[in-house]
């Protein structure tokens, strides 16, 4: 090696182990981590799909064979996982065989989120079609996986499950999150669901959609509080179109609520309503007030009318 590059290469490991130890490093080994918890996710979502996801040819073997191997083969990088983020053994233990038992439910919750997908996109010719090909049901899936540890009070595995997720398909599902069946992200880009959201039956987003916090608690040292509740709950049969942006802990959606694209909204609204930001226009450009409010079907007819101008 060249006796310059190896002096500069000692004073850079000098330099990174002098700034490494002012910023606290981690005494745990993570090497190799993420990339396990990303491989344990797509084995766990082909075992849930074996038709459709994974490397083993279902028409060459049952499917039940494949499911058992890659179950076999994602609850040992699971096991090896939370060896590096949990230190007792026996609770290691107890985790495997709850995410094993939970499976069959997550499927059953997928399973209506395939009907939601495929009855509310007329572009889906089938529901092969949402499994294979659209980004949000492979989020969705992710999360609900990523959901059962995160209860669990698991460390940092179901946080990069989601984070695996989001950096694949664009969509960022907090694994705190609460969300019932039936639920539909339609096209999907840049949505942001939030820690504490909540999320009833029968919802769909489109993109750009965000359910975030309206703004955070500072405890008396200065340093934000966490654990509390700070993003919005979404009623039943509600649809929020794309670009809104929902926000605050105390923020409610009532049940078959519609939610108009580019609505800034931080307070609750009653069941049933339709929310649509002011529209007004000025020549060939179309403006809109921050603040939205309750429109009724003719302001929506007009505003409509004025978008197309």
């Amino acid at each position: 090696m060249d006796r310059r590059l190896e002096a500069l290469i000692t004073d850079a490991v000098s330099g990174l182990e002098q700034t490494e130890g002012q910023a606290a490093a981690s005494r745990m080994d993570f090497t190799g981590f993420r990339g396990r918890v990303e491989r344990m996710s797509d084995l766990l979502i082909a075992a849930l799909f074996p038709h459709h996801a994974g490397h083993l040819k279902t028409l060459d073997i049952p499917a039940r064979l494949a499911r058992e191997q890659y179950l076999h083969e994602a609850m040992g990088h699971l096991k090896r996982c939370l060896e590096a983020v949990e230190p007792e053994a026996e609770r290691r233990e107890e985790i495997v065989p709850i995410l094993l038992a939970a499976l069959p439910e997550i499927r059953r919750q997928l399973g209506t989120d395939l009907i939601a997908a495929y009855q509310g996109d007329p572009a889906a010719k089938s529901t092969d079609e949402v499994i294979v090909c659209y980004p949000a049901f492979t989020a969705i899936a992710t999360y609900r996986l990523a959901h059962v540890l995160y209860l669990e009070k698991v460390p940092l595995i179901p946080r990069v499950m989601t984070e695996y997720a989001h950096r694949l398909t664009g969509i960022d599902i907090h694994p705190g999150a609460t969300i019932g069946d039936y639920f539909f992200i339609d096209h999907g880009t840049g949505v942001v669901i939030g820690e504490t959201t909540t999320i009833g039956q029968h919802v769909k987003l489109y993109q750009h959609v965000t359910l975030g916090a309206k703004s955070f608690t500072v405890g008396e040292d200065g340093s934000l509080v966490k654990g509390i509740k700070r993003h919005p709950d979404i009623g039943d049969n509600v649809v929020i179109y794309a670009g809104a942006t929902v926000l605050g802990g105390s923020t409610h959606i009532g049940n078959g609520c519609v939610i108009g694209g580019s609505v800034w909204l931080t307070h609750s609204v009653e069941p049933g309503k339709m929310v649509l930001a002011r529209a007004a226009v000025s020549g060939d450009i179309l403006l809109r007030d921050t603040v939205p409010e309750l429109q009724t079907e003719d302001d929506l007819q007009r505003s409509q009318l004025a978008a197309m101008l």
